[in-house]
């Protein structure tokens, strides 16, 4: 049942044909340079007050950026994403794309670009099944990407970036969706962390050229399903240090259960140019659609259709996709002796442990 609520490298040897046309026609004539659309960010409309003398950190200047129409921009994209190419035009288009964002199509499953419709579907690739290894540890990274922030929450707030921090509750949302009272608890109270646990977060930055699936990180049940409609701002690192609550402010979809040392949440944000996010096995759930508003969530409830537990995942399993790229946030309780593996800057991969005990 779902509402609406108001709210305030492995596989084969590379295959030389796909790169023939960007190594002979634009690769050795412009060296290393990228052609001007493709290495056009969202955050890169900034440049212009910059030169106005407006500098990014100012009030006026993230202002004009926070109210940039990137939703409608964004499904403007996303329509375009889903053009169908003549066959002529797709390996020249899409291995253009391909040598512009490294991606790695020595793993993809359907490694001739011929056979993408669009840019859409390279950009929704699965992956061989070789190309990814499970860790036995109990967390593995969901996606492919890099590190952004890992470690332990601090009351109620989560790291954005070195000195820029946002509210976990806010992030969230309050969890009046639990069978138990709620209104009366603090927040880590709210998730029912126990004293004897502490509640950690780790944030995966996906880049253009990274695989767009993401995956279970654990063996853990999914209770419950809230939808933040919002912004579509940029989530890249650049933006990220001078947005306050960047993630709070974006589009994004939390899915919140439990798994063996208690709360467990994945929460998929959107970003510019990320047409949707889609959850396999959640047909009700629709992002950056005309009719949502600001202000409002959308709840669903996992285990009235999936049952008493919710929806069962084991780790590795195939969970969704973005269109595009954007960033997967846990927030999950664990014990006080857990250890992070990755920290922040890294390239992290599917199915690589996040930590151990």
């Amino acid at each position: 049942m779902c509402k609406a609520t108001a709210h305030s490298g492995s596989g084969v040897q590379r295959s030389k044909k796909w790169l023939s046309v960007p190594r002979l026609s634009i690769k050795r004539r412009i060296g290393q340079l990228r052609p001007p659309f493709l290495r056009l960010r969202s955050w890169q409309i900034l440049k212009p007050l910059a030169k106005a003398g407006l500098h990014p950190t100012t009030r006026v200047s993230r202002a004009v950026y926070t109210r940039a129409p990137t939703r409608l921009l964004s499904r403007l994209w996303g329509l375009l994403n889903e053009v169908s190419l003549p066959h002529w035009l797709r390996r020249p288009l899409l291995s253009m794309y391909v040598w512009a964002f490294s991606v790695n199509m020595q793993e993809a499953e359907v490694e001739d670009l011929n056979r993408y419709k669009n840019l859409g579907e390279l950009f929704r690739r699965p992956l061989k099944a070789t190309a990814r290894t499970i860790s036995p540890q109990y967390l593995v990274s969901p996606c492919d990407g890099r590190v952004l922030h890992c470690g332990r929450t601090r009351g109620s707030q989560i790291e954005q970036v070195k000195g820029l921090s946002y509210s976990l509750e806010n992030f969230l949302g309050t969890q009046d969706w639990r069978e138990s009272g709620y209104s009366d608890l603090k927040f880590v109270k709210q998730l029912g962390v126990r004293p004897s646990n502490r509640l950690y977060h780790h944030v995966v930055y996906l880049a253009p050229g990274d695989y767009h699936r993401f995956h279970s990180p654990a063996d853990w049940s999914i209770q419950h399903r809230r939808h933040f409609p919002g912004s579509l701002l940029s989530v890249s690192p650049h933006v990220a240090r001078w947005v306050p609550e960047l993630f709070c402010q974006n589009e994004r979809v939390v899915l919140s259960g439990q798994w063996q040392f208690g709360f467990f949440s994945l929460t998929a944000v959107g970003a510019t140019n990320v047409g949707s996010i889609r959850i396999y096995g959640d047909s009700n759930l629709r992002t950056n659609h005309s009719c949502h508003k600001k202000g409002k969530h959308h709840d669903c409830s996992y285990t009235e259709q999936y049952g008493p537990t919710g929806l069962a995942l084991a780790k590795g399993d195939p969970l969704g996709e973005f269109n595009f790229g954007s960033t997967i946030v846990l927030v999950f309780e664990g014990p006080r002796d857990f250890k992070f593996h990755t920290k922040g800057g890294e390239r992290i991969f599917m199915g690589e442990a996040l930590g151990a005990l």
